[in-house]
């Protein structure tokens, strides 16, 4: 298993009420999206070739954030498709849930500059990244 990404909270996450700004969490997902997919395919992966791009990103906002909490950032895989997959985030403080989210991540070929279809060697890597059934 992975583990999960943790963040140290910056002051300049925070907004004027001490509790981390709501658009902070998508750079916080898309540190631990790289986090994951670099022990997942390697530092080597070329993403000219085999890139990636953000299609949607959703948040839900469970409880705030604080400058003083140690978050971690988890990533499981939601599913697979034709040429894209979806990503499941959950930022957690402890046991406690404080933000979770989802992206739609379409495969891309930077230098043909067109989709394409999921890559065999991350479709498999991906997998690792199932939740466990509870």
């Amino acid at each position: 298993m992975i583990k999960p990404l943790r963040i140290q909270v910056r002051f300049a996450d925070c907004d004027m009420m001490g509790h981390v700004n709501n658009a902070i969490y998508l750079q916080y997902f898309e540190l631990a999206r790289m986090h994951y997919f670099n022990q997942l395919v390697g530092k080597q992966w070329n993403w000219q070739k085999e890139g990636i791009v953000l299609k949607v990103n959703h948040i839900e906002y469970h409880a705030p954030l604080l400058l003083e909490d140690a978050p971690e950032v988890y990533v499981f895989l939601e599913s697979i498709g034709k040429k894209s997959f979806i990503l499941a985030y959950e930022l957690r403080v402890g046991e406690q849930l404080k933000t979770s989210g989802s992206s739609v991540i379409v495969c891309f070929d930077y230098l043909k500059q067109q989709t394409v279809e999921v890559y065999p060697a991350m479709k498999e890597a991906l997998q690792k990244l199932k939740k466990a059934e509870a």
